[in-house]
C-alpha cells in the first residue's frame, strides 16, 4: 500500500488546510481507491471542514468553549489549558478517509481536509497519507 509521511506546521493557527498536499498524493496514485489520513499525535485531529466563509473560526471559537484552556484539566504538564489539548482527538478523529476517483479526491464542493491542532506546545504535526487501491 503506497504511503506518505508528510511534516505540517500548524503554529498558532486552529485550523490547518491540508487538502492540497492530501490530494497530489492521490493524483499521484492515478487510480480509483481510498485515501486514508493519519495523524498520529495524542492532542490533534482531523476534519472535513469548509474554510475560508467564517467556519474554520466558528470550530475554533466553540473548541475554546468546550475545551477551555484553564487549570480545570487533570492532565497539567506544558502551557496553560494543555489537559483540554489531549481530550480533542475523542472529539475530532486522528484519522479519516476519503474516497477516490482516477487519482481525484472526492469530496464535496465546499470540503477541505483540516488538522484542527489547539497544542501550541507541539506545532510540529506528521501527518501519514495511505492509498488502498480499488
Amino acid at each position: 500500500m503506497p504511503s506518505q509521511q508528510l511534516e505540517v506546521t500548524t503554529g498558532q493557527r486552529r485550523i490547518t488546510d491540508v487538502t492540497g498536499a492530501c490530494a497530489a498524493f492521490a493524483a499521484a496514485q492515478a487510480a480509483d481507491g481510498l485515501l486514508h489520513v493519519f495523524l498520529p499525535h495524542a492532542t490533534a485531529g482531523l476534519a472535513l471542514l469548509e474554510t475560508g466563509a467564517g467556519s474554520d473560526d466558528d470550530l475554533a471559537a466553540h473548541l475554546d468553549a468546550l475545551l477551555p484552556r484553564d487549570d480545570r484539566w487533570r492532565h497539567r504538564h506544558g502551557s496553560p489549558g494543555h489537559g483540554a489539548d489531549h481530550v480533542l482527538p475523542a472529539l475530532i478523529s486522528p484519522s479519516l478517509s476519503v474516497p477516490v476517483d482516477a487519482g481525484q479526491l472526492a469530496l464535496g464542493t465546499w470540503q477541505s481536509i483540516v488538522v484542527v491542532d489547539a497544542n501550541v506546545d507541539n506545532p510540529i504535526r506528521t501527518l501519514r497519507l495511505s492509498f488502498l487501491r480499488a
